[in-house]
């Protein structure tokens, strides 16, 4: 004669809503866990570019090499701020945090170039090199930005492979050209491509 098998107590079903969240907490965990930073602001880089323009014509018209960097470091300033307060807006909308570890990545991916950048811009103005330094901004700034976007969007690294070769052109220009080249630069790229950013990605 066979064993009697106990009767197992049917489970309750799993509600939609119940298996929605799980999909968002496993969507939200695997984008975090790979280090994507999806908070690029597109329309701060839109600004930006605008206010390099600006930049540029003012530095074509300084009267001196002193002048000219002390306008390109200033839009360096502007520029960051303006993309901090355009990242931490987006960040918002879409529920994430700056402080989040895919930030902390894409910064920290970012900044050795950046960083090697301000104490070359500092040597060579002081060695009186000062016509090398657009070719060294626009390099060292596709580099950096080439390296942050290894843990963002897909279009940042294109962004940063456009940059190095805007700075490989100005590498192998007249000096004359150099304000043109950093306006097509900081400010004709970032407008393209914070456009494509803003309708792609949002924000």
């Amino acid at each position: 004669m066979g064993a009697v098998r106990p009767i197992r107590p049917i489970s309750a079903p799993v509600g939609l809503h119940d298996q929605a969240m799980d999909n968002l907490r496993f969507i939200r965990d695997a984008m975090e866990n790979a280090g994507s930073f999806t908070a690029v602001p597109g329309v701060g880089g839109i600004v930006v570019g605008a206010t390099a323009f600006f930049a540029a014509f003012a530095a074509h018209l300084s009267a001196g090499p002193r002048a000219w960097l002390s306008v390109w470091l200033a839009e360096a300033l502007l520029a960051l701020a303006i993309g901090l307060g355009f990242a931490a807006r987006k960040a918002r909308q879409v529920g994430t945090s700056l402080l989040s570890r895919a930030f902390r990545r894409f910064v920290l991916a970012l900044a050795p170039p950046m960083f090697a950048g301000a104490i070359i811009t500092v040597m060579l103005y002081r060695a009186g090199l000062a016509h090398f330094l657009p070719a060294v901004w626009l390099l060292l700034y596709g580099a950096a930005v080439a390296c942050g976007g290894a843990f963002s969007v897909r279009i940042v690294p294109v962004l940063g492979a456009a940059f190095l070769l805007l700075g490989t052109v100005a590498a192998l220009t007249p000096y004359i050209w150099s304000d043109a080249l950093l306006a097509i630069g900081f400010g004709g790229l970032h407008i393209i491509f914070g456009s494509v950013i803003a309708r792609r990605y949002g924000g």
